[in-house]
C-alpha cells in the first residue's frame, strides 16, 4: 500500500553531512559522463598533441611522429609497474596475510567505521610499498564487504584507492626519492646523492603525511551517502569474488614426482632463503639503497616463502596476471604522451612559465602544482621525474631552493592527480570488479581536499 503525502512528511528525515551530499552529486555525474580508463587515455594524447601544436609549434605529423618514437620508450618501467602488482597480489594473498585482512576486516561494526579502516590500511600499506597497497586494499576490500552490511562499495573501493592518491610518493617505494639517493644517478653530477633520510625520512614529511591521513580517514567516513542512495555490493558478485585457496594436496594414489615437488616447502624454501640472504648482502654492501628493483625482488621472495609451496605461488601468480592485462594495454598510450610532452619540448616550455612567476618561498608550491598537473598527462613517477628534474633542480639552485626540497615538492605533485587518474586505479578495479566512474565521485572530493592541504604544507613548512 502506498503512503499518502502526509505520512510521507511524518517520516524521520535521515541527516548527512554536506559533504556526503556533494560527494553523491558527483558520482552521479561521473557514471554518466566519465569514459572508460583506456579512452581517457587516448583523451589525454589528444589534449597533449593539442597543446604541443599550440605552444611548441609542432606540426601534426610531427605530433604523431613524437607520439609513435615514445610509444615503447618505457617499456622496462611497465614491466616493474607490472611486477609490482603482480608480488602485491601474491603476497596480499597469501594464506598468512589473507587471515590478517580477514579478522581486520571484523573489526568495524558500522559503515562509516568499515570506510575508515579501508582508509587508513590503504594509506599504511602505500608507505611501504605502493602495489601492496592497490592489490592488498582490493583483497581486503572483499572481506569488508562480505562482513559489514550497509556500506557503500562504492565508497569503500575510494577509499582503498587512497594510499596511491595520497601517501605512497612519501614511502618507502617513493620513486624521485629512491632514484635520487642510487648512485650513479642521471643527475649525480649536478646535485650529487642524496640520501633519504633528507627526503622522505625528514620531519616535515612524516608531520604532512599525519596530516593527510588524518584528514582523508575523517572524511571518507563523511561521504557515506543516505541510505535510500547507498549501493551495496552485488550478492553475486560477492560470490564471483573468491578468495584465494591454494591447491588441495593430490590424493596419495595420484601422487606423481612432479607432484610432490610441486607440493614440496622445499622449493619456496630454498628460493626464498637465496634471495632474503641476497638482499642482507645488498643492503651490508649499499646501506640503506632502496629501488623499485629491490623493492619487488624483496616482495615476491616474501610471497613465495608466504605461499610456502610452488602449487600456491603459481596459483597466484597466474590470477594476478589478470589484473596486469590494463597496465601493458595502455602504458604504450601513456609512453606515446610522454614522447609527444618531451621530444616537442612542451615540458620545458610550461616549466618555464612557473618557473617565471617564483619565488624561494612559492617555488616549492609550484613544482608541486606543476608535477601534479603534468602526472596527470604522463602518470609515471619515475619517468616523468627524468622529464622534469633537470629544468626543475636548475631552477630550484637559481631561485635558492634546496634540492630535496624541490625532490619532496615533486613527490607530492606526482601523486596530487592519482586518485582522480584511473591508469592506476586499473588492478584495484579489476579486483573490485567496478569502473572508474563508479568511484570518480568521491575521488574528486577526496582530491580537492587533499590538494589544499598539501598547497597549505609546502607553503609553510619547510623541507
Amino acid at each position: 500500500m502506498s503512503k499518502t503525502s502526509e505520512e510521507i512528511r511524518a517520516l524521520p528525515v535521515e541527516r548527512v553531512p554536506f559533504i556526503s551530499t556533494i560527494a553523491t552529486a558527483a558520482t552521479r555525474w561521473s557514471t554518466r559522463w566519465v569514459p572508460d580508463a583506456y579512452v581517457i587515455a587516448v583523451i589525454l594524447t589528444v589534449i597533449a598533441a593539442a597543446l604541443a601544436m599550440i605552444f611548441a609549434d609542432a606540426t601534426p605529423g610531427q605530433v604523431i611522429k613524437y607520439w609513435g618514437d615514445g610509444f615503447w620508450v618505457l617499456l622496462t618501467f611497465a614491466m616493474q609497474m607490472c611486477l609490482i602488482i603482480l608480488t602485491g597480489y601474491i603476497l596480499a594473498v597469501s594464506p598468512p596475510m589473507g587471515r590478517l585482512l580477514n579478522r581486520l576486516a571484523a573489526v568495524p561494526r558500522t559503515p562509516r567505521q568499515a570506510v575508515f579502516l579501508m582508509a587508513v590500511v590503504s594509506m599504511l600499506l602505500s608507505l611501504i610499498n605502493w602495489g601492496l597497497s592497490i592489490v592488498g586494499s582490493a583483497v581486503f576490500v572483499r572481506y569488508m564487504a562480505r562482513k559489514v552490511k550497509g556500506v557503500d562499495y562504492r565508497l569503500l573501493v575510494a577509499a582503498a584507492y587512497l594510499g596511491l592518491g595520497t601517501t605512497w610518493h612519501a614511502g618507502l617505494s617513493a620513486s624521485a626519492p629512491l632514484l635520487v639517493a642510487t648512485p650513479k644517478h642521471f643527475l649525480e653530477k649536478e646535485i650529487g646523492v642524496i640520501p633519504v633520510t633528507q627526503t622522505i625520512f625528514t620531519c616535515s614529511n612524516f608531520v604532512l603525511v599525519i596530516v593527510v591521513m588524518a584528514a582523508m580517514a575523517t572524511i571518507a567516513p563523511l561521504m557515506m551517502p543516505k541510505k535510500r542512495d547507498v549501493v551495496e555490493v552485488d550478492p553475486e558478485l560477492l560470490k564471483e569474488l573468491k578468495d584465494f585457496e591454494p591447491p588441495p594436496r593430490p590424493p596419495r594414489e595420484e601422487m606423481t614426482p612432479a607432484l610432490a615437488i610441486e607440493h614440496s616447502p622445499w622449493v619456496n624454501l630454498l628460493v626464498g632463503a637465496c634471495g632474503l640472504i641476497w638482499l642482507g648482502q645488498y643492503f651490508y654492501s649499499k646501506g640503506l639503497t632502496i629501488t623499485l628493483d629491490v623493492v619487488n625482488f624483496f616482495f615476491l621472495m616474501v610471497g613465495i616463502l608466504l605461499h610456502w609451496t610452488p602449487a600456491s605461488l603459481l596459483k597466484a601468480a597466474q590470477e594476478a596476471g589478470g589484473f596486469i592485462w590494463g597496465v601493458v594495454l595502455q602504458f604504450p598510450f601513456y609512453a606515446g604522451i610522454f614522447g609527444i610532452v618531451n621530444y616537442s619540448k612542451l615540458a620545458t616550455i610550461i616549466g618555464n612559465w612557473f618557473v617565471s612567476i617564483s619565488t624561494p618561498t612559492t617555488y616549492p608550491l609550484i613544482v608541486y602544482w606543476y608535477s601534479g598537473i603534468l602526472n596527470y598527462l604522463v602518470p609515471s613517477g619515475g619517468s616523468k621525474w627524468a622529464i622534469e628534474a633537470p629544468y626543475i633542480i636548475s631552477a630550484a639552485k637559481t631561485i635558492g631552493v634546496s634540492v630535496p626540497a624541490t625532490v619532496m615538492a615533486y613527490a607530492w605533485g606526482d601523486m596530487m592527480t592519482d586518485i582522480i587518474q584511473p591508469f592506476w586505479a586499473i588492478p584495484l578495479l579489476g579486483v573490485a570488479k567496478l569502473r572508474f566512474r563508479d568511484i570518480m565521485g568521491f575521488c574528486m572530493v577526496l582530491f580537492i581536499v587533499n590538494v589544499i592541504l598539501v598547497s597549505l604544507g609546502f607553503y609553510f613548512l619547510k623541507f
